[in-house]
C-alpha cells in the first residue's frame, strides 16, 4: 500500500495522573491509571507506525507545546496537532474536515484505549476504506475504537451522546441515512472501566499498576 493513502489520526490526552482514565482510578489509583494511559499511547503509536499505511498524526489535548506533555516520548516521525476547543464531536469533526479537505487524504480516526488495534487490523481497515465510504470498528461497550472516512461527515459527530452504549449503533444508523457504503469489523475491547482490565494483554501487566500496594493481578481477580 502506498504511503500518503490514508492518515492515521490518533486522539490522545496527556497521561497526567487524575486527568486520564478516571474511571479506572478506583481500581488502579490515579498514578497507575496514568501510567496505563502512557503505555497505551506508546503501544498505539508503535502499531500505527508499524502499519506503514500513511502519515501518523497525534491530535493532542492539551496542545503539543503544553507542559503536560513534558517527558512523554513521542517518535519524531509522528506529526503533532492540537485538538482545539469544543466537545468531542466538534473536535473529531474538525480534524476529519482538515485531513480530508486540506490534506486530501482519507483518515483513520482512533483513540489510544484499545490495545487490540494492531498494525494488522489498521492495515485491514485502510484496505477496506479503499472500496468503501467508511469503516467502523465497534467496541464491546457499545462505542467504537476506530472510524475511517474519505470525506467530511459532520452529521456523524453532532449531537451524539458520547460514552453511552449506543454510540456505534447510532453512528451506523447515521451512516446508513447518508447512504455510505460501510465496512464493519468485529468488536474489540477498550480499557475504560475496571471490568475491562481482564482483557488487558499480558504485555501491559509488567508495569506494576498498584492500588494500596496491590499488584494489578490482584485487582483483576478481587
Amino acid at each position: 500500500m502506498s504511503l500518503n493513502l490514508v492518515r492515521l489520526l490518533i486522539f490522545a490526552k496527556a497521561p497526567q495522573a487524575g486527568s486520564v482514565k478516571t474511571r479506572l482510578i478506583p481500581a488502579l489509583g490515579a498514578q497507575s491509571a496514568a501510567e496505563l494511559a502512557r503505555q497505551m499511547l506508546r503501544h498505539t503509536l508503535r502499531e500505527a507506525l508499524a502499519a506503514q499505511i500513511g502519515p501518523v498524526e497525534l491530535c493532542m489535548s492539551p496542545a503539543p507545546q503544553d507542559l503536560a506533555w513534558r517527558g512523554v516520548a513521542i517518535p519524531r516521525t509522528v506529526l503533532r496537532s492540537a485538538q482545539g476547543g469544543g466537545d468531542l464531536g466538534e473536535r473529531m469533526a474538525r480534524a476529519v474536515q482538515r485531513v480530508t479537505t486540506q490534506r486530501r487524504q482519507s483518515v483513520l480516526l482512533m483513540g489510544t484505549d484499545c490495545p487490540g488495534l494492531t498494525a494488522a487490523r489498521l492495515t485491514e481497515a485502510a484496505e477496506q476504506l479503499q472500496s468503501h465510504d467508511a469503516v467502523l470498528v465497534p467496541a464491546f461497550d457499545g462505542g467504537y475504537v476506530l472510524m475511517g472516512l474519505k470525506a467530511p461527515c459532520p452529521a456523524l459527530f453532532t449531537q451524539m451522546r458520547w460514552s453511552t452504549s449506543n454510540v456505534a449503533s447510532e453512528t451506523l444508523r447515521r451512516m446508513a441515512a447518508l447512504q455510505l457504503r460501510v465496512w464493519q469489523a468485529p468488536p474489540l475491547h477498550d480499557m475504560d472501566e475496571p471490568a475491562d482490565l481482564v482483557h488487558l494483554p499480558a504485555a501491559f501487566h509488567g508495569a506494576q499498576f498498584l492500588k494500596s500496594n496491590r499488584p494489578l493481578a490482584h485487582v483483576l481477580i478481587d
